[in-house]
């Protein structure tokens, strides 16, 4: 199997890679997208369009990176899919191209109506990949993962882990939640599966673990993983939100984006997915992934 991936630099990619080599499922073609698209490419089995503009919570990116990116890349891409040979295409977009915020549990068939850039972006990147008539024998795979973790991710995980390790109390405990995470294990398993079985329909599907948790047990699992002892309190969330508004005017780490990220709900269903592969979990839990997650910081 030829895989032709773009975004291998990044932290998925680079898993993805060391995943696929380590299985042997495939020779990667990693395309470097700084640089011109070829006009055709590679021959492969599949594209696995990874590349795209993160979410930037310190709000330094503009529209049009966005807009270049997420979709103006994406379009290029496939377009080059669909004149090729190549039978496969994975477009990995997120669950923010759907909801902001979740009440109850996110699930394919919501009506999605993002409200930030980056979420607006991934919707477009999506409308446009779902205008195209697809030539038969091929199929179109949108992804939308939720919070995706592993070694060598860095983000809120490992601003947690620093908090925890440094002994410093987690300040949040009186906010109570439930967050789906995602082990780059699953996704790297979910990639295999739809890969390697050419009966799986193609569509859009919601990527998570089987198990939500609270920040709170997060917090308790790094303690976990890093032998330290979880000091969890809890201030009254009145007084977090006036220390948080200050936060976000003096620059400090706890802003309000971050503390939204920190303490709202957001439950992704992963059962369409686990429908199609036939499966009734996916190989790893929450805790298992989060658990090497967080012992790779110290490593």
């Amino acid at each position: 199997m030829q895989i032709v991936l773009t975004g291998a630099s990044g932290f998925v990619g680079q898993n993805l890679i060391k995943f696929f080599h380590r299985h042997k499922v495939g020779v990667i073609f990693s395309l470097n997208l700084r640089e011109t698209l070829p006009d055709v490419f590679p021959t492969s089995n599949a594209i696995i369009h990874l590349a795209g503009k993160a979410h930037d919570i310190d709000k330094n990116s503009s529209t049009t990176e966005y807009l270049d990116v997420n979709v103006g890349l994406t379009k290029k891409m496939f377009d080059l899919f669909l004149k090729s040979d190549c039978p496969d295409f994975v477009y990995f977009s997120s669950v923010k191209a759907a909801a902001d915020a979740v009440e109850g549990i996110l699930t394919e068939d919501i009506i999605t109506n993002p409200k930030t850039i980056y979420g607006q972006s991934k919707k477009q990147a999506e409308e446009y990949l779902l205008s195209k008539d697809l030539p038969i024998g091929k199929r179109l795979f949108i992804l939308r993962p939720c919070m995706i973790h592993g070694p060598g991710n860095k983000g809120n995980l490992n601003l947690l882990y620093k908090f925890v390790k440094k002994g410093i109390p987690y300040p949040l405990g009186a906010f109570d939640n439930k967050r789906s995470f995602l082990s780059i294990d699953n996704v790297c398993f979910v990639l295999e599966e739809i890969l390697k079985n050419r009966s799986i329909p193609g569509g859009i599907y919601n990527l998570a673990d089987d198990e939500e948790l609270s920040t709170k047990e997060v917090i308790q699992i790094i303690g976990k993983a890093s032998h330290s002892k979880a000091r969890i309190w809890n201030i009254p969330a009145g007084l977090i939100n006036c220390v948080v508004k200050i936060g976000g005017m003096v620059n400090l780490p706890l802003n309000p984006e971050r503390l939204q990220k920190l303490t709202e709900s957001y439950v992704v269903s992963n059962e369409k997915i686990k429908n199609v592969l036939g499966v009734k979990t996916l190989p790893v839990t929450s805790e298992e992934g989060l658990l090497k997650t967080i012992r790779s910081f110290g490593s």
